[in-house]
């Protein structure tokens, strides 16, 4: 199964974005963002410029989501990413996504400071 979503990301990889579903902390109901995102292996990994959205106050109480991205669903958990490797990992590859960043260059505030978050794919819920 992670070798499928390994691969299903692969051929994603060049989307532009995803659709982050939520689950409302105060609500229960669902809330949809669209998103910048990388992947790697069966993980995608998402920037948030505020340490306070709602996105992200909504994943610390619950952490299962959904993605969408060009029409393929995935289930997910989400979590905080701080572990210093993967962390400046997905620093470094939303920086080369999304800013033309390149080897030898500093990275931008944006792609220095910004909260990252990983989320763990389990399944597809459908194509």
């Amino acid at each position: 199964m992670q070798d499928d979503l390994t691969k299903q990301l692969q051929r994603l990889a060049g989307e532009e974005y995803c659709y982050l579903t939520t689950t409302g902390r105060v609500s229960g109901r669902p809330h949809e963002i669209e998103i910048w995102f990388v992947g790697q292996a069966s993980s995608l990994y998402l920037l948030s410029g505020s340490h306070s959205s709602d996105w992200l106050k909504n994943l610390r109480k619950d952490p299962a989501v959904t993605v969408r991205i060009a029409g393929h669903v995935f289930s997910g958990i989400a979590r905080l990413v701080t572990q210093g490797e993967e962390e400046m990992a997905a620093r470094y590859r939303m920086a080369e996504k999304y800013q033309e960043w390149e080897e030898g260059e500093k990275l931008s505030e944006w792609a220095k400071t910004a909260r990252v978050v990983g989320i763990d794919l389990h399944s597809v819920q459908g194509t």
